[in-house]
């Protein structure tokens, strides 16, 4: 008899974990999946707004690369572009919005907890 409450007591044991694993998980969102927009909206969470050559500068990428993954943040209405000219030069900006902000922070509690648990 006690056995078989070890047995069961183990068996819930591990279905909790697996459910528990199944919801971290799903919590991991795929927008940022990627080196370059993880680290746009890295620099995002610490700075009010970053500029395009700061973020080129920062990631070490490319124009294109840069361009198409913060487009992919933008598509995904987690940052927002401002365009302006400073004298007669053009100045892109990005800024997190509270959406970005707040699936950013889903998704770095879910890796953390991902890796608590390893």
């Amino acid at each position: 008899m006690i056995a078989e409450i070890v047995r069961l007591l183990k068996l819930i044991f591990e279905l909790e974990l697996e459910l528990d694993m199944k919801n971290i998980i799903q919590n991991i969102n795929k927008a940022f999946d990627h080196r370059i927009r993880l680290g746009i909206m890295s620099v995002l969470m610490v700075n009010e707004s970053a500029d395009f050559s700061t973020l080129k500068e920062l990631l070490g990428v490319t124009d294109g690369n840069l361009a198409s993954h913060a487009k992919a943040l933008e598509n995904e209405e987690y940052i927002t572009v401002e365009k302006q000219f400073i004298g007669k030069k053009p100045n892109t900006s990005y800024i997190a919005t509270r959406e970005g902000r707040i699936a950013f922070k889903n998704h770095i509690e879910a890796l953390e907890k991902l890796i608590s648990k390893s």
